[in-house]
């Protein structure tokens, strides 16, 4: 896999991440019985959750990833 690819793939699973978070908001919204300005809200407001769970989730995995410049851990 090159370098590309494997950038298209990361681009891709964090789109989806994002996209089934706000898909799952305008659902709960739906099975509750909302109107569709509500569904609407439930997605948007799923979009805005889960692109702060990405943030979250990447800033936090980065702590474990090895610093490019010492080969160490970014923790210490």
């Amino acid at each position: 896999m090159t370098d590309a690819e494997r950038d298209v793939a990361s681009r891709r699973l964090k789109a989806s991440f994002v996209a089934l978070v706000a898909v799952s908001g305008g659902l709960i919204a739906l099975q509750a019985g909302g109107s569709p300005v509500i569904i609407a809200a439930g997605v948007a407001s799923g979009l805005v959750l889960g692109w702060a769970l990405l943030w979250f989730i990447l800033r936090w995995w980065a702590e474990f990833l090895p610093n490019p410049d010492t080969g160490d851990r970014r923790d210490r």
